[in-house]
């Protein structure tokens, strides 16, 4: 069976992308810690941090990765009324560690969550430097969905999102991707290909193209934090996709 590296106390020592298992799909390393400097070292490499604690941190890097391109985000009938008719409130940064802390509760079905209080906090410190942000989606003042992630450049990295009201997590995912279009940003790396992100427009790319956007825009000027919404969301950007 093939082995994986252990990582070094060096945060940038992070082996070859080729070296990612095919199975299961982009399993690099492990070991290691979620301190700001390695995650970021790992982000703009194409590199996440995936695990159950209290088992060891391992890191990934799937072939093919599933990605949004801002311009290409989706819109079904469904969200589309949804949007126009203004049923919720759309807001960044507002409460970081509550948006993750919902995305960190088990789902139905399962008492399992990959998101334990060490990411969690690890992820909050991210947001206190200006690396991590959130989306924030309200009904009558309550927060009912949302989804965050890490911005380098003009990469936006997302990492999960959930939901509490009907289309609550779309929401806010179609409001981040016409601001992170209006601001100039590349790409939505989605990590893993599923049903629910090509509905909204995500598809695959190679490896290989995905570690080529990022080499050209993980070091251009990005947007450090706090992030505030100031795209012009009239009736009429919900008009097409």
């Amino acid at each position: 069976m093939p082995s994986i590296a252990w990582l070094t106390a060096d945060v940038e020592a992070f082996p070859p992308l080729a070296r990612a298992l095919a199975e299961p799909d982009g399993l690099l390393a492990a070991g290691g810690d979620l301190s700001p400097a390695r995650l970021i070292a790992a982000y703009r490499r194409g590199i996440f941090p995936w695990f159950e604690e209290p088992e060891p941190i391992l890191w990934w890097s799937p072939d093919p990765r599933a990605v949004l391109f801002p311009g290409e985000l989706h819109l079904g009938a469904s969200l589309r009324r949804t949007l126009r008719r203004r049923l919720y409130t759309v807001s960044a940064d507002r409460c970081f560690a509550a948006v993750i802390g919902a995305c960190a509760a088990p789902r139905a079905r399962t008492a399992d969550t990959w998101i334990g209080a060490g990411m969690r906090a690890a992820y909050c410190e991210l947001h206190r430097l200006g690396h991590a942000h959130s989306i924030e989606t309200w009904r009558d003042g309550e927060l009912v969905g949302g989804l965050y992630g890490i911005a380098l450049g003009r990469v936006f990295f997302g990492e999960s999102m959930f939901s509490r009201a009907d289309d609550a997590s779309k929401v806010a995912l179609a409001h981040l991707a016409r601001q992170l279009r209006a601001w100039g940003f590349a790409l939505i790396d989605c990590q893993q290909d599923t049903a629910h992100m090509r509905r909204l427009g995500a598809r695959t790319i190679s490896r290989a193209r995905f570690r080529d956007i990022l080499d050209a825009n993980v070091d251009l000027p990005g947007r450090p934090g706090p992030w505030h919404l100031d795209w012009s969301d009239g009736e009429e950007a919900w008009v097409t996709p």
